[in-house]
């Protein structure tokens, strides 16, 4: 009997012990990275777009600040045409002519620096659009095979670093932009998000788009 239910702690711990130890080798290749060098690209590359702290003011632009440094560092790269690849993985012209001249170090500081910047968020303007966002968010659509997005990105929508980014705060424009690049195949980096975004209507993406962005 002890056995048996030294089993199922084991199965129930091992998945947090897991996923805790993944986040601290995140936190630590974040920190181990260069922010002030990242700070310096930033100023440089970055800023016209982003604003120099990863908070853009332009709708179309996402915010990179307090987004996973995993995540930005893995977006850098798919915007690079690898070697032995025709193509980027995610395909973006101007995007593709900054990343280019990227070094890996470079990226690790980049990411390293908006990983770190706090995050001055976005806000929703359409409160019954966003109401209509919130019900999808947080449950999902049965009757469109639509899981609930909180399931992965939580109930605050701050992500899982190195699994899932946040998406709370973010330009509702670019938000929603995001997922009809998913759903069209324009953007073919994530394969979970292609087939989630592919059965959602235009109605549903506009209303989680208000939606996230109001979420804090």
């Amino acid at each position: 009997m002890m056995r048996r239910n030294n089993i199922v702690v084991f199965r129930f711990l091992f998945p947090l012990v897991s996923s805790f130890i993944l986040i601290m080798l995140m936190l630590s290749s974040a920190y181990a990275s260069d922010a002030k060098k990242g700070a310096a690209l930033a100023q440089g590359l970055c800023a016209a777009c982003h604003a120099s702290d990863g908070n853009s003011v332009i709708p179309s632009n996402p915010i990179l600040a307090g987004q996973h440094y995993s995540y930005l560092k893995n977006q850098l790269n798919y915007f690079q045409v690898k070697e032995g690849e025709s193509k980027a993985k995610r395909e973006n012209a101007v995007m593709l002519g900054i990343a280019s001249g990227l070094s890996s170090d470079d990226i690790d500081n980049l990411s390293a620096y908006y990983s770190q910047q706090k995050i001055k968020p976005s806000y929703a303007s359409n409160i019954e659009l966003a109401k209509a966002g919130e019900v999808v968010y947080k449950a999902g659509d049965d009757n469109r095979g639509i899981p609930s997005c909180s399931s992965c990105h939580g109930p605050r929508g701050l992500g899982v670093p190195g699994q899932f980014p946040r998406i709370s705060g973010q330009h509702a424009t670019y938000t929603a932009s995001t997922l009809k690049s998913y759903k069209n195949g324009s953007r073919a980096n994530n394969n979970q998000m292609m087939e989630i975004s592919s059965r959602l209507t235009e109605g549903q993406i506009n209303a989680l788009a208000e939606y996230l962005a109001g979420l804090e």
